[in-house]
C-alpha cells in the first residue's frame, strides 16, 4: 500500500474587505483562529486547495517516452535529502493518480494546482516531438478532476526542464529559452485548455534564479563565491540574466493565452510569486528602506514587470547595468500580462540595512540590494521556528503581504497558492 504526501494549502480569491477581524481584546486576529474551524466560516468563493509540483510527486521518471529533467541528473548526481534521494519513485503519482484525486475528494478538496513535466511533454523540447502518453497522462488527471468537482489549477514551468536543453544551450541563460517556453505554453493550451481555466505560467522564478544561479544549491548548480564554489558560474550577474528570460518567456506566453486562446477557452492566466514579509529590524528609516528593498528584490523582481512593465526602481538604482533592460515593446507586452497573481507564502522575517550597518558577506552585495534578513529582535524571535531553516510561524505576515500586494498593485485578484507549516525534526 502506497501512502501519498500532498502538501495542503488554502486558495483565496482575493476581494476588497478585511481578512482579519478584531478579537475582544481589540487585537486583530485571523477569522480562522478559533479551536474549531467549520467551512462556512469562510465566504462563498474561497476554495481549499491542495497543490503539488510533478518532481515531487509523480516518479516513473523515464516511463512512456519520458526524458531525463534537470532535477533527475542533478538528483542521481548529488542526491536531494539525507540519504541520497530522488524522484525516480517518489508518490508513484504517475501510477496512482486516481487514488490520489479520490483522497482529495474524500477531503472536500475543492482545487488541486499541479504542475506539467515537461521532460514528459515535449521530451527534447521544442525540436523534438510532442510526446502523446505524457498529453494523455495530464488529460486522465484533468478529466478526472472534474468529475470529482475539483478545479484544476495548472502550472505550466516549476523549475523543472529536459535535460537537453541545459546542454544545448545553457537553458535559461540563453534567449532562446523563451521559444522553449512558449512553445511548451502552446502545446498545453491546446491540449487542456478547454478544461482548464486557471494557468500559472511558472512558478516562483525568482527561487530558479536564487538557488539555481547564485548559491547554486538547485539545478543547473551554477554559483561563485562568496555565494557557493561551484564549478560554473557568476552569482553577481547570471541571476539576474535567467531571471530577466524567465520574466519575457512568461509575458509571451501570457500574451500568447490572451491573443488566441482566452478568448475561445475562457480561462485566465497569472504567475505564482514568493510572497514572503520583510519587516523593519528597527523603526530606524535605513531598516525600513531595507524593508522595501527586500520586497523589491524578491517579489517585486518578478510582478512588476508582470504588472507594471518594467523593474522596481529599487533593483535599477543598486544593480545599475549589470540588471539587464526591457525594450519598449517587451515593456508594452509585459505591461499587466496577468490576469491574477499566485501568492506562496510561509514566513515574515526582519530585514536590516546593510549600507550602514554589519551583514554576512552574501547579504552585503547588489544583488541582493544590501538588505539582510533575521528571524529575532532584541531576544524575541518573530514567530515560533519551523522545520525551514529561515522560516517562522508569523500569522500576522499573511495580512501584511496580501495588503502590500493589494495597494503596490491596483488590487489584481490574487490567489494564496501556496501556504503551511513545516514541522521541526524531532529526534525519537
Amino acid at each position: 500500500m502506497k501512502t501519498t504526501t500532498i502538501s495542503f494549502f488554502f486558495f483565496l480569491i482575493y476581494a476588497p474587505g478585511p481578512l482579519l477581524e478584531a478579537s475582544n481584546n481589540g487585537e486583530r486576529g485571523l477569522l480562522f483562529e478559533e479551536s474549531l474551524i467549520k467551512r462556512a466560516d469562510f465566504p462563498s468563493g474561497f476554495l481549499f486547495g491542495a497543490t503539488t509540483s510533478a518532481y515531487q510527486v509523480e516518479g516513473a521518471y523515464l516511463e512512456d517516452g519520458k526524458s531525463l529533467s534537470t532535477w533527475d541528473v542533478y538528483c542521481h548526481s548529488l542526491g536531494c535529502g539525507e540519504n541520497g534521494d530522488n524522484g525516480d519513485i517518489a508518490d508513484d503519482h504517475y501510477h496512482m493518480f486516481l487514488e490520489d484525486i479520490e483522497l482529495m475528494h474524500s477531503l472536500g478538496i475543492q482545487a488541486y494546482r499541479f504542475s506539467i513535466s515537461w521532460a514528459r511533454i515535449l521530451p527534447r523540447g521544442r525540436l523534438g516531438e510532442v510526446n502523446p502518453a505524457g498529453i494523455m497522462f495530464y488529460n486522465k488527471i484533468i478529466d478526472n478532476l472534474i468529475l470529482k468537482g475539483i478545479e484544476p489549477f495548472v502550472t505550466i514551468y516549476h523549475a523543472d526542464y529536459p535535460r537537453e536543453l541545459e546542454d544545448r544551450y545553457y537553458s535559461w541563460l540563453n534567449p532562446e529559452m523563451q521559444e522553449e517556453l512558449l512553445y511548451l505554453a502552446e502545446i498545453c493550451f491546446k491540449s487542456f485548455g478547454d478544461r482548464v481555466k486557471y494557468w500559472l505560467t511558472m512558478n516562483e522564478p525568482e527561487i530558479v534564479a536564487k538557488y539555481g544561479y547564485e548559491i547554486g544549491l538547485n539545478p543547473p548548480s551554477r554559483c561563485s563565491e562568496p555565494f557557493g564554489n561551484c564549478l560554473h558560474g557568476n552569482s553577481d550577474v547570471e541571476p539576474l540574466v535567467a531571471m530577466h528570460n524567465m520574466i519575457l518567456a512568461h509575458g509571451r506566453a501570457a500574451k500568447l493565452y490572451h491573443e488566441y486562446f482566452q478568448p475561445k477557452q475562457g480561462g485566465s492566466i497569472g504567475v505564482t510569486v514568493t510572497g514572503n514579509m520583510y519587516e523593519p529590524l528597527t523603526d530606524t528609516e535605513l531598516d525600513h528602506q531595507a524593508a522595501k528593498r527586500a520586497f523589491a528584490f524578491h517579489t517585486g523582481w518578478l510582478l512588476d514587470p508582470s504588472i507594471i512593465g518594467d523593474y522596481p526602481e529599487e533593483m535599477k538604482e543598486y544593480l545599475g547595468s549589470d540588471l539587464p533592460s526591457f525594450s519598449l515593446d517587451e515593456k508594452n507586452f509585459m505591461k499587466n500580462s496577468i490576469d491574477f497573481i499566485g501568492i506562496n507564502h510561509y514566513s515574515a522575517v526582519y530585514a536590516k540595512d546593510c549600507t550602514n550597518s554589519s551583514c554576512l558577506v552574501t547579504e552585503n552585495r547588489a544583488i541582493e540590494g544590501f538588505v539582510g534578513t533575521v528571524g529575532e529582535r532584541d531576544g524575541v524571535l518573530i514567530g515560533e521556528l519551523t522545520g525551514m531553516e529561515g522560516s517562522y510561524v508569523v500569522p500576522r505576515g499573511m495580512e501584511e503581504i496580501v495588503n502590500l500586494i493589494k495597494v503596490r498593485y491596483n488590487n489584481t485578484p490574487m490567489f494564496i497558492t501556496e501556504n503551511g507549516y513545516s514541522s521541526p525534526d524531532v529526534q525519537e
